[in-house]
């Protein structure tokens, strides 16, 4: 098949301009800087994991802190196919470029969502709420 086929009536397909060196290094930086922020996001929360713990969640049992941590931890990377598959969609209609964009900074404000909530005992229920909120943007 040719790539007429999906183009709509009268649309001809134009060959893609080449590429510079600058470009091509311009992308791989940028890519490289969205892939940082996702595994800097993940490796934060999981490095103070026993600060959100006591910050979070009601003070007690600090084992049932721990593992309400981690299931919040957790539900990051069940989030991840979904956010996968609707960063996909967006995709497909505003290009990868915007997808990208978009997927950077929403892992950028679900970090910035945590650095800003307060804890357990100022805002009660509410801090973890916000903490799911903002790993699911993450995610």
């Amino acid at each position: 098949m040719d790539n007429a086929t999906f183009l709509p009536t009268g649309a001809a397909a134009t060959p893609a301009a080449p590429r510079t060196t600058a470009s091509r290094l311009k992308s791989i930086f940028s890519g490289s800087i969205g892939n940082m922020v996702e595994w800097y996001d993940w490796y934060v929360y999981a490095a103070f994991s026993l600060y959100f713990a006591k910050a979070f969640f009601p003070a007690g049992d600090s084992t049932a802190q721990l593992l309400n941590t981690a299931a919040i931890f957790a539900v990051g990377f069940l989030m991840r196919p979904i956010g996968g598959w609707l960063m996909g969609m967006y995709a497909d209609r505003k290009g990868r470029k915007a997808a990208l964009m978009a997927s950077v900074l929403l892992m950028c404000a679900g970090s910035l969502v945590i650095a800003l909530t307060p804890g357990y005992e100022t805002i009660g229920v509410a801090a973890p709420i916000l903490l799911v909120v903002a790993r699911l943007m993450q995610g």
